[in-house]
């Protein structure tokens, strides 16, 4: 009983791991900020007059391959992140329940609103994550498309290439407004159950906000993404070491 006892303690132990996830949510945001600086700044906009100007063993193109190489891990990181703030929120959110129930056993109706609340948020929270990855993954084998095509078409034919452009851009902006349903319903959460300070939720509403309006318009406002999660993991990180958890 006793062996039993320590087994299911440490198999809950490892499978609570904030600081490794916290520290992948940190992987991911630098990761995913690199891949984008990369890929606006070496990805023409229209193909080259002239095969010479991007020659298939550019530096420019040969860190775009690297870059897109790195991407699949930048997502795999992602999901670790969503685990994080999962498994962050998700404590809190028991803790409480449990503190409620213990003052009034009365609450019941009350408790089951919050549940459903709770429910729903959590659904934009995981449905938004996974679109969100499965668009950037998307986007990265467009734009691994892209670079086949400057390879295998004469220079001046602009049709395909167009085609592949467009759809780049169409498929990064559909994942960054699923970053912002992404975005909002995190901060909903940690806002609602206190276990964010106010300076991180201002910061995740104002992040929403960018990528739901601003990107597409305004250069570089997709980095808005990464540097919120960069900082969500960073808090998560730091109040797993403060309170001794994970």
């Amino acid at each position: 009983m006793e062996e039993r006892h320590s087994l299911e303690a440490t198999s809950g132990r490892v499978l609570r791991t904030p600081r490794a996830a916290g520290a992948a949510g940190v992987l991911a945001a630098l990761l995913l900020a690199a891949v984008l600086a990369i890929v606006r700044i070496s990805l023409p906009s229209a193909i080259p007059a002239h095969l010479g100007e991007w020659p298939s063993r550019s530096p420019r193109r040969q860190v775009l391959e690297i870059a897109l190489g790195l991407l699949p891990f930048a997502g795999i990181f992602f999901l670790w992140f969503m685990g994080a703030v999962r498994d962050y929120t998700g404590r809190t959110e028991r803790g409480t329940g449990q503190s409620a129930n213990a003052v009034s056993g009365n609450a019941g109706s009350g408790n089951a609103e919050e549940r459903a609340e709770n429910r729903f948020f959590a659904t934009l929270f995981l449905c938004s994550g996974l679109m969100f990855t499965a668009l950037v993954l998307a986007a990265g084998a467009a734009a691994g498309g892209l670079l086949a095509i400057t390879g295998n078409i004469p220079a001046g034919v602009q049709d395909l290439w167009t085609y592949g452009r467009t759809t780049l851009t169409l498929l990064a902006s559909y994942a960054m407004r699923m970053a912002a349903v992404f975005t909002l319903s995190t901060t909903t959460i940690g806002l609602a159950l206190r276990v964010f300070p106010r300076w991180l939720a201002w910061l995740g509403y104002a992040a929403a906000l960018v990528l739901l309006f601003v990107v597409g318009t305004v250069p570089w406002t997709e980095l808005v993404f990464p540097l919120w999660m960069l900082a969500t993991s960073t808090y998560i990180l730091g109040a797993s070491f403060r309170r001794g958890g994970g």
